[in-house]
């Protein structure tokens, strides 16, 4: 990349911005200035037709300046010498009556996880709508069940500049794409619609090549099938294992979230002040890793410039660590580890997951299925929500079956997965040696950001776990 993807591409003098920022940022305990370029394109094929074919170009500047606890942030979508002097007056404003001392920029590295390449240029218009078009063929052709089929292709490419005091400069690109498809099938009155994604930072190749996406198509269908023969969940406390891959979502949700720094910092988690302390059974090893090539959470950098990290967060069932930002590690006198992350140059940065995972153990999947005397068997999860102070959460299961002594039964629906998290991770009794990744589709929400993510984990058994769903 050049010295520079801005300043050789705007209008903008370096020296004169850099003078800017310093004179925004004097007296401030820590800031800086974020430049983001991003292009994305979404195409959306329903109902046997294109219904969505969008191009979008958005970038921007966000500039920030922290004393203690407090955060001056402004931002706008002009790259322009007046728009970031009018920014620098309004975050000075955060100053009154305070002063600080500059905290050190962050480490700096030679690694770069992706090239210069846009993904998006590298495959025509025309290409992609016939691909979702044979997508549509394929699907209604498999099965004379199919009803529906509805698909998309979205591509993302953005590259980012942070800019601190005294004229430091830290760089990344990040591509991002994602093919998904999901399948109605009907029996009757009755039909049930299965989905399956995939994607992750790269172009396009992997993903449209036509095995790729034909296994997709039969995955979609496959669940769509499943779940119309489902039958009505049991409900109560039961044994519940869960597969390995995407599942890992709950523990994103469950566990991941009260891990994040601001969370510990006000004491607001259910794992706040447990450095040290047994939170999870033995063998549960809990990891965020952002420098995993081509996996959705990575990046080279995160939003403030600090080098993502392998963050042990839970080692062998000890807490070890919390993931952090530089305002919170700083607070907390602890190193910052790579999670300070924004969903664009409009948002300030806070503690995130990047790809949070638990590692795998020795068991063999159908062994762990064999011990289950009365329970259930999840497969994919959709939607969840979880309180992060008290750490419940609730969690829909899109794929399940009943499991009694030992053996797999029907399929169920409308089975929910009711606990906390920190009780849910005392319960693992058997680790499975199936750890996989989920195939590139996660996106975390958190005080109204969006950010693309990755879960993973082997098969697991939980001993006890609340169920909800029909009458037991």
């Amino acid at each position: 990349m050049s010295d520079s993807y801005f300043f050789s591409r705007t209008d903008l003098d370096r020296a004169r911005t850099e003078s800017i920022v310093d004179d925004a940022l004097s007296g401030a305990d820590d800031g800086e200035l974020y430049l983001e370029y991003a292009q994305s394109e979404a195409f959306v094929f329903d109902d046997n037709r294109l219904k969505t074919a969008s191009f979008n170009v958005d970038q921007g500047f966000g500039l920030r300046a922290v004393i203690g606890e407090s955060t001056g942030y402004a931002h706008a979508s002009e790259l322009s010498e007046g728009a970031l002097k009018r920014a620098g007056a309004a975050v000075q404003a955060v100053k009154t009556g305070k002063g600080g001392a500059l905290a050190d920029g962050p480490a700096r590295t030679n690694a770069r996880l992706y090239p210069e390449d846009n993904p998006l240029d590298a495959m025509a218009f025309e290409a992609k709508t016939k691909l979702l078009e044979d997508i549509n063929e394929y699907a209604r052709a498999k099965d004379p069940r199919v009803r529906q089929v509805s698909c998309s292709l979205t591509g993302e490419w953005s590259a980012i500049e942070i800019l601190r005091p005294g004229g430091a400069i830290v760089r990344d690109i990040r591509p991002l794409v994602r093919l998904n498809v999901a399948v109605t099938a009907g029996d009757g009155d009755r039909q049930e619609t299965g989905s399956y994604g995939a994607g992750g930072r790269e172009g396009y190749a992997r993903f449209v090549a036509p095995d790729a996406w034909r296994a997709q198509v039969d995955e979609a269908l496959r669940q769509a099938l499943v779940n119309l023969e489902a039958e009505p969940a049991p409900a109560g406390e039961m044994e519940v294992v869960l597969g390995s891959g995407w599942t890992g979502v709950l523990l994103h949700e469950a566990v991941g979230h009260g891990l994040e720094g601001d969370f510990n910092r006000k004491q607001t988690s259910a794992f706040a002040g447990r450095i040290g302390e047994r939170v999870a059974a033995p063998g549960v090893t809990v990891i965020d890793d952002g420098t995993i090539d081509g996996r959705r959470g990575s990046l080279t950098v995160d939003d403030e410039g600090t080098p993502t990290s392998r963050t042990v967060l839970i080692e062998d069932g000890i807490l070890k660590g919390y993931l952090q930002d530089r305002l919170n590690a700083r607070l907390m006198g602890m190193a910052p580890t790579g999670n300070g992350r924004r969903e664009s140059f409009a948002h300030n940065p806070m503690p995130r997951m990047t790809n949070t995972f638990m590692l795998g153990g020795d068991k063999d999947p159908e062994e762990i299925l064999s011990t289950v005397k009365d329970g259930i068997y999840a497969v994919n999860f959709s939607g969840g929500q979880v309180d992060i102070t008290s750490g419940k959460f609730v969690f829909n299961c899109t794929e399940a079956y009943r499991v009694k002594n030992g053996k797999v039964g029907a399929p169920i629906k409308n089975a929910a997965l009711i606990g906390d998290g920190p009780s849910v991770l005392t319960q693992v009794s058997m680790i499975g040696n199936d750890f996989a990744l989920d195939p590139g589709v996660g996106v975390c929400g958190k005080a109204g950001q969006g950010v693309p993510v990755g879960v993973g984990q082997p098969t697991i058994k939980i001993d006890r776990l609340t169920v909800g769903g029909a009458a037991a």
